[in-house]
């Protein structure tokens, strides 16, 4: 299990900016410490959906620049606890009454994934404890949040749509376990 975090030596350059390092795999399979580039982290904000359904599969983050820049961004406290406030948005959504979306054409916000609030209300507590698992303070393996901002984004998934198999207190057992696998 290979756990992310922003490296504590972080280097200045001449002109103010930070930079940061991260360890990767080389054609040898060796271990080699290199520099995160800036373009590293926007082509994995670009390519987001993909890299974290790599990272939730296992793949390690050393195995490219990219990995890397994703799995800093997800294991960062401020993107679990942004994850951690998803969740208990959609839980609080899921309590209240389905909203009316206006029969007018022209309406102000467009509609809204619709939630699958019975499936939500039966796994109130597992998604509860997930939240509080994003938010506790430490490394967490990249793999676990991963699993869960899939979760959260997969507009096709168990928290959304009925008609898929997927058994939603499963799923969320699974990212439990693995989020605290790191601890």
């Amino acid at each position: 299990m290979t756990t992310i975090a922003r490296s504590p030596h972080r280097s200045r350059r001449v002109n103010g900016t930070r930079t940061a390092h991260f360890v990767r795999h080389d054609d040898r399979g060796l271990l080699r410490v290199r520099r995160l580039r800036p373009w590293h982290r926007m082509l994995a904000r670009c390519t987001a959906a993909r890299l974290d359904r790599e990272l939730a599969a296992g793949t390690s983050p050393e195995a490219s620049a990219r990995l890397a820049a994703r799995a800093m961004l997800l294991t960062s406290i401020n993107f679990r606890r942004d994850l951690a406030t998803s969740v208990h948005r959609i839980l609080a959504a899921a309590g209240e009454p389905p909203a009316v979306t206006p029969a007018r054409a022209g309406a102000a916000h467009p509609p809204r994934i619709p939630l699958n609030r019975a499936r939500i209300c039966e796994s109130a507590w597992p998604l509860a404890a997930l939240a509080g698992e994003l938010v506790k303070s430490g490394p967490v393996p990249v793999q676990g949040v991963a699993m869960i901002s899939l979760l959260l984004a997969d507009g096709m998934g168990p928290l959304y749509h009925d008609t898929r198999g997927d058994d939603l207190d499963d799923i969320i057992a699974k990212a439990i376990l693995v989020t605290r696998a790191g601890r």
